[in-house]
């Protein structure tokens, strides 16, 4: 696959929906930043390489312009000296010379074009590989949160299935018996004051209805 190819594929592609399909989502995002890693460093140095192919054409482009215009004065030297002969052949040099720059000009501005391209689409991987390692650094946390609930319910059920539970709960049984058998001893305690007291209330009310009677049966003067 082509490194233009990549990048386009790259750029375009839909990097949550791939995740949300991976069975391994974190396996499929590190093998995506390897891609979009290896891909900018390709399109670096191909915009490297035009740069520096940039600078050379410029260099020959300086080189031909100061021969187009030396040939100019030679010329005028050989038209002055009544050259026409040379002054001709020197004319030519100074066109083919000058038409040299025209087409080295015509390479810098493709060039130009091709520079400002290959920095534009660094830029769009750039922000595509920031995204990307932004979501891997999410998917890292998920997983670790993750991994950590899980220890810990594995955690929580051990505890629960250990055998110092067990015996915790054996000894809260073993205290709620007691304090059930202390309650009953108080409430025997208890039961038999409230029958003597209620006994008392008895005898009070017995007593008070046998003088009722004797009163009745009896008069108050022979109860005297």
């Amino acid at each position: 696959m082509g490194i233009f190819t990549r990048f386009r594929d790259i750029v375009t592609s839909n990097i949550n929906a791939m995740l949300d399909k991976a069975e391994d989502p974190e396996k499929l995002i590190s093998l995506m930043i390897r891609e979009m890693e290896d891909t900018l460093v390709e399109i670096k140095a191909s915009c490297a390489g035009v740069m520096a192919n940039k600078k050379k054409t410029h260099r020959q482009m300086i080189e031909a312009s100061a021969q187009a215009k030396n040939w100019e004065q030679n010329a005028g030297v050989a038209v002055s000296k009544g050259r026409d002969d040379l002054a001709r052949e020197a004319l030519l040099e100074k066109r083919r010379y000058s038409e040299r720059v025209g087409s080295l000009e015509q390479e810098l501005a493709d060039m130009n074009e091709l520079i400002d391209q290959y920095q534009e689409d660094i830029r769009q991987l750039e922000d595509r590989l920031g995204g990307a390692r932004e979501k891997q650094r999410l998917l890292i946390q998920r997983h670790i949160h993750a991994r950590k609930k899980k220890r810990a319910q594995e955690d929580i059920r051990r505890i629960e299935s250990s055998e110092a539970i067990i015996k915790f709960d054996e000894f809260e049984n073993r205290i709620e018996r007691m304090e059930a058998e202390a309650d009953l001893v108080n409430y025997g305690k208890t039961a038999g004051l409230k029958v003597q007291f209620e006994e008392l209330v008895v005898d009070a009310e017995i007593e008070k209805e046998l003088q009722e009677l004797k009163s009745a049966v009896m008069g108050p003067a022979r109860m005297e």
